[in-house]
């Protein structure tokens, strides 16, 4: 994924930036501690699809 998109993309919970995690490509947001999904290069930005995740576990 582009990195300008990451750029963008903002957490739709926060508003708050998004990471990527390297691991599986997902856009993570510390903040709310959710990781969204990144399927076929598209982000999943819908609260629904999101999964929770530790924020300070490595990325």
């Amino acid at each position: 994924m582009d990195t300008q998109l990451i750029d963008i993309l903002v957490c739709p919970s926060c508003k708050g930036p998004l990471i990527k995690r390297p691991a599986d490509g997902y856009l993570c947001c510390k903040a709310e501690k959710l990781a969204f999904p990144v399927r076929d290069g598209i982000p999943i930005m819908l609260l629904e699809q999101a999964e929770s995740f530790n924020p300070d576990a490595p990325l």
